[in-house]
């Protein structure tokens, strides 16, 4: 790693050096405990308290979060990130997505923006603060799962934990405040019908065409809910309804015997996930049942509720007079409702953008690091000190 790197952004190399693919594909699943144990060995360092928390994971991986705090009593700020990243092409990269490369004003690697990158700017925000006076804690947030359940921010809102009286979650917004964003739930609509042989459709009950009911009542429902609901303050300001996989069969002469379709809802403020799914059931019922055609609706996860930012929040206007940005709108979907739920005063703010992640070549703008590094400080400050 080239020396100015190095210095301008300290075990940001590390971190991307260190695979925590979080993923619902139990075979590339990973753990994340060893950048969490990199991330508290650092902190540590520093002063902060650190706590390593487990978060259940379906595919039996050892997934933590960490709560690293510094100072104590009523208040204070938490600054949170997730510790996984996406699945990764190899093949696909320009460099090694393992190894941070530095090139024309850009850092890449696998995780650099989406959100490895967050941490080490965090440290260097709040370092030379550390030698101040605290009069409320200062809390570096560290989760797992963000990509694919959120469990680990789940985990710990069961949990109660941690408490503050406000929180930024640094996700890549172009250093853009935002206030909003829709939420998602990702479902499955499983058919059992019969095979048979093709020669004589009265052999069995064709699973395939069911499922080609069941998606034009769902296009028909996506259209609904683009009536039902709307947001001008959202780029796209409807729920959309996303038909992703569909798998079904065995064999061109066999009637097909089972099918399953998987797709995502991107929701409104408002839209309540468990009422969403019941209606969708109901729908879904409503096809196969003439059809005699068994069904199973399940959801992938358990889901994320959209956000909004509190009314008159001071932490969002503390961050536009910082950033000279108006808070804005997104349509991906982040930890925020999890830490609202704790009470905190929350808003997403971080460097990079969105288009740079998931996908080959990631990559951070380092133009973003100093105005960054600048906000959080003035942040913690006002938070804290």
């Amino acid at each position: 790693m080239p020396p100015r790197t190095r210095g301008l952004l300290p075990g940001l190399g590390k971190l991307v050096s260190l695979a925590s693919v979080s993923s619902t594909n139990p075979s590339i699943d990973m753990s994340n405990k060893r950048v969490v144990d990199y991330l508290a060995e650092q902190l540590e360092d520093l002063g902060f308290a650190c706590e390593v928390l487990p978060s259940p994971s379906p595919a039996g991986n050892d997934k933590v979060n960490l709560i690293a705090t510094f100072g104590s009593g009523p208040g204070g700020i938490v600054l949170a990130g997730h510790t996984d990243t996406v699945p990764f092409d190899e093949q696909l990269w320009s460099a090694d997505p393992l190894q941070l490369t530095e090139r024309d004003g850009r850092l890449y690697g696998l995780g650099v923006t989406d959100m490895k990158g967050f941490f080490p700017i965090a440290i260097e925000a709040v370092r030379p603060l550390l030698d101040g006076e605290f009069r409320a804690p200062l809390i570096i947030l560290a989760t797992a799962d963000e990509e694919t359940s959120m469990q680990g921010a789940r985990t710990l809102a069961e949990m109660g934990r941690p408490r503050a009286r406000s929180a930024v979650i640094g996700e890549p917004t172009g250093m853009r405040p935002i206030r909003s964003h829709k939420g998602i739930m990702m479902e499955s609509v499983r058919l059992l019908g019969s095979s048979g042989h093709s020669s004589d459709p009265g052999l069995g009950r064709n699973a395939l065409e069911a499922m080609h009911l069941v998606i034009s009542d769902l296009l028909h429902f996506r259209q609904q809910l683009r009536e039902r609901y709307h947001g001008d303050f959202f780029e796209i300001p409807y729920p959309t309804l996303n038909l992703g996989v569909i798998h079904g069969g065995d064999n061109p002469n066999r009637i097909c015997g089972h099918c399953e379709l998987q797709f995502d809802i991107r929701l409104m403020p408002g839209m309540n996930i468990e009422s969403i799914r019941e209606e969708i059931r109901q729908r879904v019922a409503g096809v196969a049942a003439p059809l005699q055609i068994e069904f199973e609706l399940a959801p992938l996860f358990p889901g994320t509720p959209a956000f909004f930012a509190r009314e008159q929040s001071a932490l969002l206007k503390a961050a536009e007079a910082l950033t000279g940005h108006d808070g804005a709108s997104v349509a991906f979907g982040t930890e925020a409702p999890f830490l609202q739920q704790l009470g905190m005063d929350t808003i997403v703010l971080g460097p990079g953008n969105i288009d740079q992640a998931h996908q080959p070549d990631e990559y951070l703008s380092m133009d973003m690091i100093k105005p960054c590094i600048s906000v959080l400080r003035e942040l913690v400050r006002q938070h804290c000190l």
